[in-house]
Order: C-alpha cells, then sequence, then structure tokens
C-alpha cells in the first residue's frame, strides 16, 4: 500500500496525538479517582483511630482488674496479720503478768527452801546454774511439795508462752512488712496504668463523648427493661426466685450510676469485688473483697440454670458482677465507668468463668 503523503499526513499526525492524550487524561483522572475511593477519609481514620485506643483500653481494664483484685487480696491478708497481731500482744500481756505473779510465788518457795538447811534444796538452789536449771533440778528436792510443783509449771508454760507469743509476732511483723511492700508495688503498677489509659483517652476526647450519649441512651434502656423486670418477678407478678436473689438485685440497682473506683466498697465508690460484697452485705452474707475468694464460697451453677441474685465470673476470675436474668447483670465494670447494666455478651461471654448462689 502506499504511504500517504501531502497536507493531510499532518492532520492525521494532529489527530493522534489529540487521541492519545485524551486517553492519557481519562486514565489519570481514573487513577486519581480510584485512589480517593480507596483512602480513608478523614471521619473513617478518626473512627478506626477510636477503635484502636478503645482496644488499648480494653486491654489496660482487663490487666487492671487482675492487679486491683490482687490488691483486695493483700488487704485481706493484711487485716488478717494485723488481727493476728492484736490477739498475740494481748496474750502476751496475760502470759507476762501470769508470768510475774508465779515469778514471785516461786521466789518465795526458793526463800523458804533456803532457810529450811535442807542439804538436798541446798544443793540444788546453789548448784544451779540458770533458772531453767533451777527448774528441772526442782523436781530432786525432798520437800517440794505438790503446790511447789504447780508453780514451777505454771513458770515454765508461762515461759513458753512469752516466748511463743513473741516468736508470732515478730513473724507476723515481717509479714506485714512484705504485705506492704507487696501492696505499694500493685498501687504503683495500678497508677501508671490508668495514667496510661488516661492518656490514651485523652488522644480520642471527641469519639469518647459520642460513644458516652450512645451508652447513656443505652444504659436507659436497659434499666427501663430491668426494673421491669424485678417489679414483675418480685412484687406479685407470678415469679418465683430462690432465697433472697430478690432483695440483692433490688438492692444492687439502687446503686446505678456509683462511680467505679479501684479498692472502693462503699457507696462512694465501688470496684467490681467491692461493689458485689456490699449488696450481699445488706442480706446478711458476708463475702470477702476479692473476686476469686468470692468464687470459692457459695454453690457452682451452670450457665443454663442461672437465677437473679446468682454471682458471675469474668476474666480468669479478674471481674464479677450479679446476674439479674434476661441475660444481663449489674456491675462495676472499670475505671471511668459507672455500676451499670451489662448484657453477657461479646468480651464478657468470651471471658466467662462461672457462677456461685449465695
Amino acid at each position: 500500500m502506499r504511504a500517504c503523503h501531502g497536507p493531510y499526513q499532518g492532520v492525521l499526525i494532529r489527530a493522534t496525538k489529540r487521541q492519545a492524550a485524551l486517553v492519557a487524561f481519562f486514565s489519570l483522572l481514573a487513577a486519581s479517582l480510584f485512589t480517593a475511593a480507596a483512602r480513608p477519609t478523614p471521619v473513617t481514620s478518626k473512627q478506626a483511630q477510636a477503635q484502636q485506643v478503645l482496644g488499648q483500653i480494653e486491654s489496660i481494664d482487663a490487666s487492671l482488674e487482675h492487679v486491683v483484685e490482687a490488691y483486695n487480696a493483700s488487704q485481706i491478708k493484711l487485716d488478717g496479720i494485723k488481727a493476728e497481731q492484736q490477739v498475740n500482744e494481748r496474750r502476751l500481756e496475760i502470759a507476762r503478768a501470769n508470768y510475774k505473779r508465779a515469778q514471785v510465788f516461786l521466789q518465795e518457795r526458793l526463800v523458804a527452801l533456803y532457810t529450811s538447811h535442807d542439804e538436798s534444796a541446798l544443793e540444788v538452789l546453789l548448784g544451779s546454774s540458770s533458772l531453767d536449771d533451777l527448774l528441772d533440778r526442782m523436781d530432786t528436792v525432798n520437800r517440794v511439795s505438790e503446790q511447789d510443783t504447780r508453780i514451777v509449771g505454771e513458770v515454765k508454760s508461762f515461759r513458753a508462752e512469752i516466748k511463743k507469743r513473741e516468736g508470732q509476732l515478730e513473724r507476723a511483723r515481717a509479714d506485714q512488712e512484705r504485705v506492704v511492700a507487696e501492696q505499694a508495688a500493685k498501687k504503683s503498677t495500678i497508677e501508671r496504668q490508668l495514667a496510661e489509659r488516661q492518656q490514651l483517652l485523652s488522644s480520642i476526647k471527641s469519639e469518647i463523648e459520642r460513644l458516652k450519649q450512645q451508652e447513656a441512651a443505652q444504659q436507659a434502656q436497659l434499666e427501663s427493661q430491668a426494673r421491669s423486670r424485678l417489679d414483675g418477678t418480685y412484687s406479685g407478678g407470678g415469679g418465683n426466685p430462690a432465697g433472697h436473689a430478690g432483695g440483692v438485685v433490688g438492692i444492687a440497682m439502687q446503686y446505678l450510676g456509683v462511680p467505679y473506683v479501684w479498692g472502693g466498697a462503699s457507696p462512694s465508690g465501688f470496684d467490681c469485688s467491692g461493689f458485689t460484697m456490699y449488696v450481699f452485705a445488706q442480706v446478711g452474707i458476708s463475702p470477702p473483697h476479692n473476686a476469686a475468694m468470692q468464687y470459692g464460697m457459695g454453690s457452682a451453677v451452670g450457665r443454663e440454670f442461672l437465677q437473679p441474685g446468682d454471682l458471675v465470673f469474668f476474666n480468669g476470675l479478674g471481674h464479677v458482677g450479679i446476674y439479674i436474668g434476661g441475660n444481663q447483670m449489674i456491675h462495676a465494670p472499670h475505671t471511668g465507668d459507672v455500676v451499670k447494666i451489662s448484657p453477657l455478651t461479646g468480651w464478657y461471654s468470651s471471658t466467662y468463668v462461672g457462677a456461685r448462689r449465695y
């Protein structure tokens, strides 16, 4: 075929260039649109960041629960040591007073034996190297009476009692120093994790406010449902609650909104086991201020047989709440939160340990 020449050749070349330019332009536009669609918007990025931070906070909260409960357990141990110290100090005081009286009686008998000119008595008295030696050798004296034997026995007994109590007090003081040091370390860990938690919260402050509004609306709905269920079950609605369950749930509901305070066990602030301890104390049951110890009380209950008033445990016994029916519980969740109602779903379902009925 013959090549194209003349004026039409330039026109064709220019048309080809324009076509190529248009193809390149549309290709670039399509790529830009695709990139824009793939790149997250600032809102999407903010929400993703917030979810990531919330995940970190949840991890801190789970860790904190264990540290706080360990702190509570050490406080129970410390209280036990102090109570034991008080008993031992009182008994030591009594033993010393008794020992002092027994010594007076013993001295009077020794003087009587010394002035009796009994050779065997003098030999014992003058040949003894110590008080213990004297007490042991007095049994060989012919003139030792039944009363003397009793006095010697009391002196030995009260001296042994004093040594025993002094030893127990010394060990208790050492245990107390160790537990106090452990508590200080746990407190330092708690405060460090709380500071980290606060720093993370500050980084997504606006997102947290939005979540709080959602949480408040959800809590209002859950509380309304729980109160309707409570009224229907425990106010003549045909329910048949076991034991004190109705009282426990009703009491627990009175403290909705009370802030979480680690180590707290009063209406001014609760942690999880402090809340359950306080509520059950109102019905005459005194569980310790520690979730793991509370799990060791009562009788085990299968999840399918849960009833309102049962204690439910999570996170390796790091958390505890009170079951209120409807697959829900009331509990003191973690720092920055309040006593509230939560469904046994999600994290609570995946970390569920078991339940106890008191």
